[in-house]
């Protein structure tokens, strides 16, 4: 089968994928059952106030009862709710409405009973709309510590390592603030390996990780933090509550989207149109540019060799990326990685790769990723743009706003982290 228009048939991959952790389908299969007292929601990420609608229409047509709450999510990813308020804040680098939002979770379960019922609706960005620093620290401190990770190359489960023994909120602390209270955690996981205390740095579902480990993560990415948020890493008030602590006795935590399910979907969306496609893995992690010499690499052994898989064939995976920021430009992981794997196949006829955030949003700017082909590196040069100058100055939003090849779909209403899919034609 030859593709007609490789970017629109890689778009319909991307969108089966978002669908398939649509909080409209995934909440209503997921809902508590109703308590006897008051039912509170709270929630965090940039997936959480889509999360809030539909858990307003699935509680309502079960007939479950009043409800109020309060979600925080990233400018411009708001949904409109008729009970639970939606904050919006700053993603990734946190902000005064993030700690106010903070503030207001924390009010939000404070003072409840036995009889009453949280639900926590949980999905990736949660860590930065979330800042809760401990005594001793500003929110200014916060910042430096989130700008020192997002700029280090550690992969996100080290990340949270750090922010939930930096917080107040993170790390269990605040479904151990709802007590007596159950609380139940519904997790759209954005997190290689879907462990959902990982997600949004875990505010309600804790680990076994210890500060010790936060500190281990400062050491090997020689993290450039503050006195103050060294000084409190070594000393025992850093430390987070574990999973066996009474007060998470009767929770539920339930991951209701994955990567693993929509890469599923992608696959299911292709081979309906005619094209194979082969899932490498739903959790890879690493830095962009090196992530993407090897699919580069393999794409390539496909076009000339057909093996390990036969053309035509779409080649997906999943996960988070990450990128040592070396110089100020502009763009995301998917951006960077596109921009290595185009250079990697600069010349070659018929290989087509998309990548892109299922959130939406890519970095700091307003794509979710870019489209990247055998023509990038040529069209980059005709526009006056040296391809291997833009990577190594992490501006490839630039390179690809060039040449128009940027995927700017919006917020998505979800976030299962990274979908990359190439297509290889003979």
């Amino acid at each position: 089968m030859i593709v007609t228009d490789p970017k629109a048939f890689l778009v319909s991959l991307f969108n089966a994928a978002v669908a398939a952790a649509d909080p409209e389908h995934v909440i209503a299969a997921n809902l508590p059952r109703r308590p006897k007292g008051r039912t509170i929601v709270i929630g965090a990420g940039k997936g959480s106030a889509q999360m809030a609608r539909a858990f307003e229409r699935a509680w309502e047509k079960a007939g479950h009862g009043p409800l109020e709450g309060v979600v925080v999510t990233r400018y411009g990813f708001g949904a409109e709710c008729r009970d639970i308020e939606i904050i919006e804040a700053a993603h990734p680098v946190p902000d005064e409405a993030g700690l106010i939002a903070a503030k207001r979770l924390v009010a939000a379960v404070s003072g409840l009973t036995a009889d009453d019922l949280v639900v926590a609706l949980i999905s990736g960005g949660g860590s930065a709309l979330l800042p809760s620093p401990p005594n001793g620290m500003t929110l200014e401190d916060e910042i430096t510590v989130n700008k020192a990770l997002l700029a280090s190359g550690a992969p996100i489960s080290a990340m949270n390592a750090v922010r939930k023994h930096l917080s107040t909120i993170k790390g269990g602390r605040l479904a151990a603030a709802a007590r007596p209270a159950k609380v139940v955690s519904l997790v759209v996981s954005d997190i290689p390996g879907d462990n959902p205390a990982f997600v949004a740095s875990g505010p309600t579902v804790p680990d076994a990780i210890s500060r010790n480990d936060a500190l281990k993560v400062v050491e090997r990415y020689r993290l450039q933090l503050p006195e103050a948020a060294l000084r409190h890493l070594r000393s025992k008030a850093a430390d987070a509550p574990k999973p066996d602590d009474p007060c998470f006795s009767g929770h539920e935590t339930r991951v209701i989207a994955s990567a693993a399910v929509s890469l599923e979907a992608a696959a299911a969306e292709a081979r309906s149109r005619g094209v194979e496609a082969v899932i490498l893995s739903d959790a890879v992690e690493g830095e962009a540019r090196e992530v993407a010499h090897v699919h580069a690499a393999l794409a390539k052994e496909v076009l000339t060799k057909d093996r390990p898989f036969r053309k035509p064939v779409v080649i997906l995976s999943g996960g988070e990326t990450t990128v040592t920021v070396r110089e100020p430009g502009k763009g995301g992981r998917n951006t960077e990685f596109l921009l290595s794997f185009a250079l990697d196949i600069d010349g070659t006829r018929g290989i087509t790769a998309l990548a892109a955030d299922t959130d939406g949003i890519d970095g700091s700017e307003d794509n979710a990723g870019a489209f990247a082909d055998g023509t990038t590196v040529s069209r980059l040069l005709a526009a006056g743009k040296d391809g291997a100058m833009l990577l190594n100055g992490n501006d490839a939003w630039s390179a690809f706003d060039a040449i128009g090849d940027l995927f700017v779909p919006g917020p998505t209403g979800t976030n299962v982290n990274d979908l990359r899919a190439i297509l290889v034609e003979g």
